[in-house]
């Protein structure tokens, strides 16, 4: 009994290290994910401002098409900061990333309208959308690698689990932000000037996630291989220089990632787009609907992630990208039809 006692009791300190890690983890990736969706929830509010006003629909079409010009880096993103966190370390990584996205948030509070510098806002706009890209792409892959390492083996699926709840949450937090802003302000008053007032937001919540992850520890994995001499000097030879690797690297970019990211851009983002743009709903309401999804939804990253710990990731993917695949169609048609 007294073996046991001693053994609980030097199992919570570790446990509740790993929670500590998770949870200082999340904060900062939650608040990168705030960045990165506030500009597509504000995208109806402020397109005619760095497009041209004469046709509403093509300005919010292109603001758009620069909101997934972020996607397009975010691999970039993950292979320099991902090289970086192999050299010198996760957490020194994900500060950088955290920090870029902050400042690139930030920035595009204050940007110049089209009407006042006219192409160099757009210009702007797309720069900074790139960096934010950059900076998630290097961010998410380093704070689940982070997180990963800390992990036993039998509970890998539902540790990291708690880096793809930030998602959802970060997606709710801007929803929660720009409803109190457009509450408060007036809808006039948010539509002139009160859009910024999210984006100027990720500089407190910048400062707040660098204090938080300052007080983190290096991953032990990373300081193990490290003093023992075994870190890789040229990670990225090292890893894209042979074919099988590039194999792996498909099949998961293709295999896994690629239906991940539409089954939830579908699911949750675009789905604020369609009742906003094409079912012509009230921001409030839409904001409503989504926030609600999202509070069900967001548990359920960790009951699935602690399912993969016992029967194994690939089915749990499966089986989402199927269920996605028969479902989502008839869905939006019906929403369409009523």
């Amino acid at each position: 009994m007294v073996a046991k006692a001693m053994a609980a009791r030097t199992a919570r300190p570790g446990e509740y290290n790993l929670m500590h890690v998770i949870l200082a983890s999340s904060a900062g990736t939650v608040i990168e994910w705030y960045d990165f969706y506030i500009y597509g929830a504000l995208a109806v509010f402020f397109s005619t401002y760095f497009f041209p006003r004469e046709n509403p629909t093509v300005a919010l079409l292109q603001s758009l098409a620069v909101f997934w010009t972020g996607f397009i880096v975010r691999p970039f993103g993950a292979v320099v900061f991902g090289r970086i966190g192999d050299l010198v370390g996760r957490k020194y990584a994900f500060l950088f990333t955290l920090s870029l996205m902050g400042i690139a948030t930030t920035l595009t509070g204050l940007l110049p309208s089209y009407q006042q510098v006219g192409i160099l806002a757009t210009a702007l706009l797309v720069l900074l959308r790139l960096l934010q890209g950059l900076a998630l792409g290097g961010e998410y892959g380093g704070a689940a690698t982070y997180i990963a390492e800390h992990s036993p083996d039998n509970k890998r699926g539902y540790y990291t689990a708690f880096i793809q709840t930030t998602a959802t949450v970060g997606f709710l937090l801007s929803l929660v932000v720009i409803l109190i802003i457009r509450l408060s302000l007036g809808d006039a008053a948010f539509r002139a000037w009160g859009w910024r007032v999210p984006f100027l937001l990720s500089a407190v919540l910048l400062a707040l996630a660098m204090y938080i992850r300052l007080r983190l520890q290096e991953s032990p994995l990373f300081t193990r291989l490290k003093d023992q001499g075994k870190s890789s000097r040229r990670p990225l030879s090292e890893s894209l220089g042979s074919g099988r690797n590039w194999g792996m690297i498909l099949l998961a970019l293709l295999g896994a990632t690629a239906g991940q990211a539409t089954v939830w851009y579908t699911g949750q983002f675009y789905a604020q787009v369609f009742l906003l743009s094409i079912m012509k709903l009230n921001f409030v309401t839409v904001s409503i609907i989504i926030g609600v999804a999202l509070v069900i939804g967001t548990p359920f990253f960790l009951v699935f992630g602690a399912l993969s710990d016992r029967i194994g990731r690939k089915p749990i993917i499966m089986g989402g990208c199927l269920i996605a695949a028969i479902t989502y169609i008839p869905i939006y048609k019906l929403m369409f039809a009523n």
